[in-house]
């Protein structure tokens, strides 16, 4: 499988399109779409035109993290029921979201049909926003794996248990060895002490030198985006279905994600 860049070639005279973002983990319970949903509205506030894209086909939480409650969904598109204009909604926070639907078992595997309409979705989407974030499904199905690489940028999330970087690693190693991914990021969410992230990114970084790198062409580097502190802040945002960034800007959690966002913008 290559990677996004090698199938949707770009000319020089081409419009210009969204930087899509796939933002990824092994594991669930990572936090992976609060760091989405959080950092798409700190790069909102940063001026910049932002899509959410919940590409966990079948087991998609989004809309509940933005207490959203979506009468057209990503499968109503799919199905021709309606356009994407009509699927793209305004989420609190400054951003757009494409939500998906909940329990659909059959975007579960990675038919040819999934794949034809989640890029013609994408690529529908790109004109118009200046950074698409596709909240992927965890660990590495088939469905997750396309949806990776149809994006130009990989963040991964993960915490400090070690289930989580060793399922980390594993997302590593295939993106690396399936995709020629040989430059990653990373963000370190829940830490419970300042600069354990660069600990974490230390310790994958190791592990990938050993058994990855040594078996590919150009060596794999992980880049440490951020960390993010387990913060009591960020459970009490999530129970009332809010984003931390917006409602307490002042929590470390809120102001990490936004340097996060910093990082990333142009």
């Amino acid at each position: 499988m290559t990677t996004a860049p090698t199938d949707r070639p770009a000319p020089n005279d081409a419009p210009p399109r969204a930087r899509i973002l796939a933002v990824t983990s092994g594991k669930g319970g990572v936090g992976k779409t609060f760091i989405s949903a959080n950092l798409a509205a700190a790069l909102a506030r940063r001026g910049l035109r932002v899509l959410v894209l919940d590409a966990d086909l079948g087991l998609a939480n989004l809309d509940v993290v933005l207490n959203l409650h979506p009468k057209i969904t990503l499968h109503d598109v799919f199905t021709s029921d309606a356009t994407l204009e009509q699927a793209v909604l305004p989420a609190p926070g400054g951003f757009s979201v494409l939500l998906a639907g909940s329990g659909l078992v059959e975007y579960s595997r990675l038919t040819p049909e999934v794949r034809e309409k989640l890029l013609a979705v994408i690529e529908e989407v790109t004109p118009r926003f200046d950074i698409v974030l596709l909240d992927t499904g965890a660990g590495i199905s088939d469905v997750v794996l396309y949806t990776v690489s149809l994006a130009d940028e990989v963040l991964i999330v993960a915490t400090p248990e070690p289930t989580s970087m060793t399922d980390a690693y594993a997302t590593i190693k295939v993106l690396a060895m399936q995709q020629s991914r040989r430059e990653l990021r990373l963000v370190v969410n829940q830490v419970p002490r300042s600069g354990d992230g660069r600990g974490v990114a230390l310790q994958l970084q190791q592990v990938i030198d050993r058994f990855v790198s040594s078996a590919v062409d150009t060596p794999v580097r992980l880049d440490l985006l951020g960390e993010v502190p387990l913060d009591p802040s960020v459970r009490d945002a999530v129970k009332k279905r809010q984003l931390v960034v917006e409602t307490l800007p002042g929590t470390p959690a809120a102001q990490a994600v936004s340097q996060l966002a910093a990082r990333l913008s142009p």
